[in-house]
C-alpha cells in the first residue's frame, strides 16, 4: 500500500453504508479481486460498491454517475449503472458509488469459446454506443487522439516489452496506423478502455461491459481495437462486417491502437512479474496473444 492509498475493509464499507444508506447496510459484502483506481465490493447479489482508491480525483466516478444512466438504457449488454451516491466523510474522505452488478467472469480470467457470437455481440454493442455525443460530453485527456499523436506512448511500450520476434511487424502495423486518415465524423461516444479486465464473459461469450471511467467523445477506432484485443483469432473480419461503419482508415487506426494496447498489457504483465504496484502477471500472455492476432490482420 502506498501513501496515497487508503486501506478499505469490509467494516469500513458497512460503516459507510450505515451512515449514508442504512437500508443497504444489512446486505452481504464481499471484496472483488482486482481493481486499481477503484476497489469493488459485492453488495448482496445485485449491487456493488465502487470505492475511489488510487484515482487522484473523483472525476472518473462522477463521469460514470452523470453519463451511465443516459447510455445504459440503449445498450444491448448489461453495464454498471449508479443507484446510490456515497459522499466523502470523516470515515472515508473520497467518493464511492453503489452500482448495479454485472454478472459474469472477467475475460482476463476466462476465455471466449463462442467466437462468432462474441464478435456479433461486440459489434452490436459498439454500434449502439458509437452515436454522436452531445456537446457537453467529456473529452479525453490521455487517449482518443490519432495514433500519430500517441507516438511517445507507443514508443515507451515498444522499447519496454516488444518481443524480438514480433518487433518489426508490430512497428509496420503502427506506422500504417500513423499514416491512416483521421476520423472525420462527429465525435461519438467511446468506452475508451476495452481490455480483458473490463468485459465479462458468460457461457463462452461476451455478456457485459464494465468500467466506463475513461468514457469520452471522439474517434471510435479506440474501441474498434477490441476486435483484436478481446476477440479470438479469426473473428476480426466478422466483427467489422457486423459493425459495418468502419472504413479502411478506421480499421488501420484501430489495428495500430490494438498493437499499442497489446504492448500495454504485456508491460502490465512484466510489472506484475516484478512485483510492482498495479502489475498483473496474467496480463502478459494476454498481451502477447493480442499482438499475434493483430499481426494476422483480418
Amino acid at each position: 500500500m502506498t501513501g496515497t492509498e487508503l486501506e478499505i475493509s469490509e467494516d469500513m464499507v458497512r460503516d459507510l453504508l450505515r451512515e449514508q444508506h442504512p437500508d443497504l447496510a444489512g446486505l452481504t459484502i464481499r471484496e472483488v479481486a482486482g481493481g486499481w483506481g477503484n476497489q469493488m465490493w459485492r453488495l448482496g447479489d445485485e449491487l456493488a460498491v465502487r470505492m475511489q482508491r488510487m484515482d487522484p480525483t473523483p472525476d472518473l466516478q462522477l463521469k460514470e454517475r452523470r453519463w451511465l444512466p443516459v447510455l445504459a438504457p440503449r445498450l444491448p449488454l448489461p453495464v454498471p449503472t449508479p443507484v446510490r451516491f456515497g459522499e466523502p466523510s470523516e470515515r472515508f474522505p473520497k467518493h464511492w458509488t453503489v452500482m448495479t452488478w454485472v454478472p459474469g467472469e472477467p475475460l482476463d480470467r476466462a476465455t471466449i469459446s463462442r467466437g462468432a457470437h462474441a464478435a456479433d455481440t461486440l459489434a452490436a454493442f459498439l454500434q449502439a454506443l458509437h452515436v454522436a455525443a452531445p456537446a457537453e460530453a467529456p473529452i479525453a485527456t490521455d487517449r482518443g487522439a490519432h495514433p500519430k499523436d500517441c507516438a511517445d506512448g507507443f514508443e515507451a511500450f515498444f522499447q519496454a516489452v516488444a518481443p524480438a520476434d514480433l518487433a518489426a511487424d508490430i512497428r509496420q502495423v503502427w506506422d500504417d496506423a500513423v499514416a491512416a486518415g483521421a476520423w472525420e465524423g462527429p465525435p461519438v461516444w467511446v468506452h475508451g478502455d476495452l481490455h480483458p479486465a473490463n468485459v465479462v464473459v458468460s457461457d463462452g461469450t461476451l455478456s457485459g461491459i464494465v468500467d466506463f471511467g475513461d468514457l469520452f467523445a471522439g474517434d471510435p477506432a479506440w474501441d474498434l481495437a477490441a476486435a483484436w484485443v478481446l476477440l479470438p483469432a479469426g473473428t476480426a473480419a466478422r466483427f467489422f462486417d457486423r459493425y459495418a461503419h468502419a472504413d479502411d482508415a478506421a480499421i488501420r487506426r484501430a489495428r495500430g491502437l490494438a498493437a499499442m494496447k497489446g504492448l500495454f498489457l504485456m508491460l502490465m504483465g512484466q510489472n506484475g512479474d516484478r512485483g510492482l504496484p498495479g502489475g498483473k502477471p496474467h496480463w502478459g500472455p494476454a498481451g502477447r496473444a493480442a499482438l499475434e492476432r493483430v499481426l494476422k490482420g483480418m
